[in-house]
């Protein structure tokens, strides 16, 4: 089928990510590396945890399984559609943080993030997504960073706000989970100068 052209211009062009290999992040005391096969072991064990399991509505329990899934993570960055890092510090390996579902057309990517039960309660997922919206901002250049979870998943929410990602509405019955359909918050933030459009201009239309 012919490709119809859009009447915007690309935020990132083509090619800007694929071109470069997927660069290891630095928080403080955490670094975000890109996965890697060896990783599969820490996959199984982190969809062991009841919590992650729930809220993630996967049960990885082999090896092949888990290998798989690094693997759809690793082939995101080389087709542009997500960057994935490991989140480890000096005791080893304690979460994912990923920008995912990126657009880069049209300039938007989604946040996701998991930690280990023992790495619980130290901010590692806020510290973790931060360095995720920043590269995604600053290197990439997307303009807009959005979060859905569970309405009664309210960590994830206290996350967001430590983000400084506001919320902007409920979506209504939008996830599928284990035990049924649950109501998500939608939560968004702006790279830095990006403002919407307050009137529309159907004139400026050729």
């Amino acid at each position: 089928m012919p490709v119809v052209p859009y009447s915007t211009t690309p935020v990132v062009p083509p090619g800007r990510m694929s071109a470069q290999p997927q660069p290891t992040l630095v928080a403080g005391d955490l670094v975000l590396r890109p996965w890697t096969p060896e990783d599969w072991p820490v996959v199984v064990a982190a969809h062991a945890d009841p919590a992650i399991r729930y809220w993630h509505t996967r049960a990885l329990t082999e090896q092949a399984e888990a290998a798989e899934w690094i693997a759809q993570r690793s082939g995101a960055w080389a087709e542009e559609t997500g960057a994935e890092w490991v989140v480890e510090d000096e005791s080893g390996v304690v979460g994912r943080v990923a920008v995912y579902h990126l657009d880069l057309h049209d300039g938007v990517g989604e946040i996701g993030y998991w930690v280990l039960p023992e790495a619980r309660g130290r901010g590692v997922a806020a510290r973790a997504a931060a360095a995720g919206i920043d590269w995604a901002f600053g290197e990439l250049g997307i303009e807009r960073v959005q979060l859905e979870h569970s309405a009664l998943n309210t960590a994830s929410c206290r996350v967001a706000q430590r983000l400084d990602m506001s919320l902007e509405g409920v979506l209504r019955a939008h996830l599928l989970h284990f035990d049924g359909r649950h109501d998500a918050h939608l939560h968004g933030r702006l790279a830095p100068g990006v403002r919407p459009v307050d009137h529309a201009d159907p004139n400026s239309v050729t």
